[in-house]
């Protein structure tokens, strides 16, 4: 492995080419403790460094929500330059696909706190759509994936979060109350799927299914969701086939 020069005198645009050439050399997702093996930087540097390529674009999250693999912005630059751009990643063909057979915004993300954090997102082509970019983080109780997590924690850690969590009502039809939303995660995990009813953004639906890993446990979750005017939540669940062949495939990455 190449190692680099004096990096902690770098400075700060060089060392984020420093980062991206770390990553490339390795063609494999790695964690930020990993790139550093050969930068040595200082931790904080490395994970502010780091952390400013993801919001940018340039970095996405690994479906294993540590790990860091190339971005958009990363993969538009390079493709056609570097071999190893020749395909597109794995994990974004798979959304790539499941946002053609559905036609709306398709969303990766992972449980991140007590929220959850897009980690990566194919936008619908129609004009009208909800702007929530990759990096951002949303509630758990007000939308479907958020509340596909909470459905899969045990009846401790639920009530240690019903507890410290504030449930903001996003709209009229946000759950606030602890017993309803207790409900509502007991049929989610029954029915093994999650919708979002206008609860977080006015007009718009969402459909949530889970990704798990080797062991059976949620480690991240797939989602769509639409304006109203376009697909209503009893329209979109014909595609909840769609979306968990799309689970599947994602598992098979961890």
């Amino acid at each position: 492995m190449k190692t680099f020069q004096d990096p902690q005198s770098s400075a700060p645009s060089f060392r984020n080419l420093q980062i991206l050439e770390v990553l490339a050399a390795h063609g494999q997702p790695l964690t930020a403790t990993e790139i550093n093996a050969s930068l040595k930087l200082p931790v904080p540097t490395i994970h502010r460094l780091v952390g400013n390529l993801e919001a940018e674009g340039y970095l996405i999250r690994h479906i294993d929500g540590r790990s860091y693999q190339p971005g958009p912005r990363l993969q538009q630059m390079m493709r056609g330059v570097i071999r190893f751009w020749h395909q597109d990643l794995p994990q974004r063909d798979i959304l790539i696909r499941l946002n053609q057979r559905i036609g709306e915004t398709c969303n990766l993300s992972i449980p991140d706190g007590d929220a959850m954090l897009y980690v990566d997102r194919v936008e619908t082509q129609w004009p009208l759509r909800i702007q929530l970019h990759v990096g951002s983080r949303v509630p758990l109780h007000a939308t479907s994936a958020g509340k596909m997590c909470l459905s899969q924690i045990n009846d401790g850690k639920l009530q240690r979060y019903l507890k410290r969590a504030e449930l903001k009502a996003f709209t009229p039809q946000t759950i606030t109350d602890p017993q309803r939303l207790r409900d509502a995660l007991r049929q989610i995990r029954e029915q093994g799927y999650s919708t979002d009813s206008e609860e977080f953004v006015p007009g718009m639906i969402a459909l949530a299914v889970p990704v798990l890993d080797r062991a059976g446990e949620l480690m991240a979750t797939v989602s769509f969701h639409a304006p109203i005017q376009r697909l209503t939540l009893e329209a979109a669940m014909k595609y909840l086939p769609d979306l968990r062949a799309a689970a599947e495939e994602l598992s098979q990455l961890a």
